[in-house]
């Protein structure tokens, strides 16, 4: 709860009769299984919050004590029924939340007693089960309300008789019913400003006219076609959200507007100047025939000049990602010079132009993920190009290569997400300086830029200094399998700054791989690969998170948490790894370790034998066995060896007897001195 606390108040909560908590002014009774509201709260309650409980009727006496009441909460209770005197002492009362009740069982009664609460600002009926008549019952005489939510009832149909009287109404929340048709519902509401009818049932929104609404969100729906009225007029709207939809075509808009959001995510969308079956209509017109009672008018128009006619100029963010789009229709984003966020992910697009009388001047992120891209193209002499874009995302396209000089430019360039193409970075190893050099991407001397994504690029032994002149700060190497094949030499230059490094799935299994020069990184990746031990330069490393999924791993070196690396670990992750159930010193030493979290702890498993087993739980014949095998151990070499021991023995002694009269003669030779035999 987040109270205001006003001038040398003591904030802290006391209890109150009944089990409530009191702060100041405000009672709450959250979750106290209450069947009725509590009678003996202190008078001068504003606040009160009984959410939670099992009240099913609010009776004419129930709010009697509490004339001081603004704000009153009856959230996920059995409520039926609210008696037509109930709000008489409460007449006060601004906002009222009444949702997840039963409220349709007895609607009229309950309209009854709403009436009185001429001051009401804030009304929550969501999820009563309410039909389209019960809520033009319910809210009939709240000519006050600024705030409305009959989201999840059994709404079907909204007419011009519903919302009549609500003129002072500024925000309606009709998401999650039944919606499926909408007949001049919102003409009267005047000061309407937040429209949100998410998640119904509309096919389509046609002859849009509230000029004075800023946001409407109509997203989840099943709309085919939005038509704007076509009006001079200003409309106010600033937020238009048609995500999730079956848009077929870009929305005619508003003429004149004051558009900066405009989400098309999740749609159908082509342009007429492309179609998925490769037809174009972009030089089709139409003939429309006006008939208006004795006169007849044909009017003809050109389809794309029509759809376009929309002021776009403060377009700020503009999403139709997940679409069918093949590609752009000529002079579109001139039309957004305001333009900053152009998302147009999981599209069929198979080229883009970066510059087009500069109409992406002010883009600051770019989404061309997930498409069917082959080039990105560029004119010819062009200066800046995108200057101000921060993210560039193009992953998952076709590309083999980047305009020369793409990054020249972005002077604030961050973010860079290359990954899944087939790329090369410059410069390549073992290419002839004569030769000519396959194409590549170059990012050296992008010195804005720390965050590079080239997973699954197919990298082939780095060499050289690809990254030399910038300040990566993250880099994802992951999913190529020969990226590793040369060493890390290559990362020498982001030694003082590479803070997140992830060579996932890159064929990794040397433990003689070298990692000391990274002092500065933080979190490292090595999951997916074939390690059989670990590296052992990564003891010195002060690392805060490593992942060692997936690996070849019987154990960890034993001291390991007394290194560098098991001081400063915060994050751990070990699974799926072929561990020895009977060499767990390093698993029972890092339990011992402060602060050391092991995400995948339950899924850690061991091996004995033809047995996988939990690490933390091995039973009492599995332990016995390890203890034969390692703490016995001494005593079953020294048992092994002592055959072999004696049989020596034994041989020396043989031999020692058949040589000894030659031996004697030997030294008596030597020595000169005579011994009888």
């Amino acid at each position: 709860l987040a109270v205001g606390w006003g001038s040398g108040a003591v904030a802290a909560w006391a209890p109150s009769p009944g089990g409530c908590e009191l702060v100041q002014s405000t009672v709450d009774c959250t979750g106290r299984w209450l069947s009725s509201i509590p009678g003996n709260l202190q008078g001068d309650t504003e606040e009160l919050l009984l959410d939670d409980n099992t009240i099913q009727v609010l009776g004419n006496a129930s709010l009697l004590p509490y004339t001081q009441l603004c704000h009153l909460s009856l959230t996920r209770n059995r409520l039926e029924l609210i008696e037509p005197s109930a709000f008489h002492s409460s007449q006060g009362l601004q906002e009222l939340s009444l949702s997840d009740n039963l409220l349709f069982t007895n609607y009229s009664l309950t309209a009854s007693a709403l009436s009185a609460l001429q001051a009401l600002r804030t009304l929550d009926l969501a999820g009563n089960r309410l039909t389209e008549d019960m809520v033009s019952v319910l809210v009939w005489n709240l000519s006050s309300l600024e705030s409305l939510s009959v989201a999840r009832n059994v709404i079907m149909r909204l007419d011009s008789s519903i919302f009549t009287n609500l003129t002072q109404l500024l925000e309606l929340n009709l998401e999650k019913n039944y919606i499926f048709e909408i007949d001049e519902a919102f003409e009267g509401l005047q000061s309407l400003q937040r429209l949100n009818i998410a998640y119904n049932y509309l096919p389509c929104l046609v002859g849009f006219g509230l000029t004075q609404l800023r946001v409407l969100n109509v997203s989840n729906n099943v709309i085919e076609w939005f038509l704007a009225l076509e009006s001079d007029d200003l409309f106010e709207l600033e937020v238009l959200d048609l995500s999730h939809n079956r848009l077929l075509f870009f929305p005619v808009l508003p003429r004149q507007n004051k558009l900066h959001s405009l989400l098309l995510q999740d749609n159908r969308m082509s342009f007429y100047q492309r179609l998925p079956n490769g037809t174009s209509l972009a030089n089709i017109t139409v003939q429309f025939l006006i008939i208006d009672g004795n006169s007849t008018n044909i009017t003809t128009v050109r389809l794309w000049d029509e759809l376009c006619y929309s002021n776009l100029s403060s377009l700020c963010l503009l999403d139709m990602s997940q679409n069918q789009v093949w590609g752009l229709p000529e002079g579109f984003l001139a039309q957004m010079p305001s333009l900053t966020h152009l998302k147009l992910n999981q599209n069929c697009l198979e080229a883009f132009h970066l510059s087009e009388e500069g109409p992406l001047a002010m883009l600051t992120e770019l989404d061309l993920s997930q498409n069917r891209l082959v080039e990105l193209g560029t004119e010819v002499g062009v200066g800046d190009i995108l200057p101000n874009l921060q993210l560039f995302n193009v992953s998952a396209n076709r590309l083999r290569a980047l305009p020369p000089g793409v990054f020249t430019h972005t002077r604030k360039i961050t973010t860079v997400d290359l990954s899944h193409n087939q790329l090369d970075l410059c410069p390549q190893p073992d290419v002839a300086d004569d030769a000519e050099s396959p194409p590549c991407v170059d990012i050296r001397g992008v010195e804005t830029l720390t965050h590079l994504s080239l997973a699954g690029c197919g990298l082939r032994g780095l060499g050289g200094r690809p990254f030399q002149g910038t300040s990566l700060i993250h880099l994802d190497l992951s999913d190529n399998c020969q990226a590793l094949s040369g060493g890390l030499g290559w990362l020498q230059d982001l030694s003082l700054t590479l803070q997140v490094l992830s060579l996932r799935n890159t064929s990794l299994s040397s433990s003689t791989v070298d990692f000391s020069a990274l002092n500065s990184l933080v979190r490292l990746d090595l999951s997916g690969n074939s390690l059989t031990a670990l590296p052992a330069s990564l003891g010195a490393l002060e690392l805060h998170s490593l992942d060692l999924r997936d690996n070849c791993l019987p154990a960890l070196p034993p001291r390991a948490a007394r290194t560098p690396l098991g001081r400063s670990l915060r994050e751990l992750y070990l699974s799926r790894n072929p561990y020895n159930c009977c060499t767990l010193g390093w698993w029972d030493a890092l339990q011992r370790v402060e602060r050391l979290r092991v995400p995948d702890r339950r899924e850690v498993t061991c091996s004995h034998g033809s047995r996988t087993l939990s690490p933390g739980a091995l039973p009492e014949p599995v332990l016995r066995s390890c203890r034969w095998q390692t703490a016995d151990l001494a005593l079953l070499h020294l048992v092994l060896a002592l055959p072999t021991c004696l049989t020596l023995l034994v041989a020396f002694a043989v031999v020692f007897l058949m040589l000894k009269e030659k031996l004697l003669k030997m030294l008596k030779n030597r020595c000169g001195v005579s011994s009888p035999y």
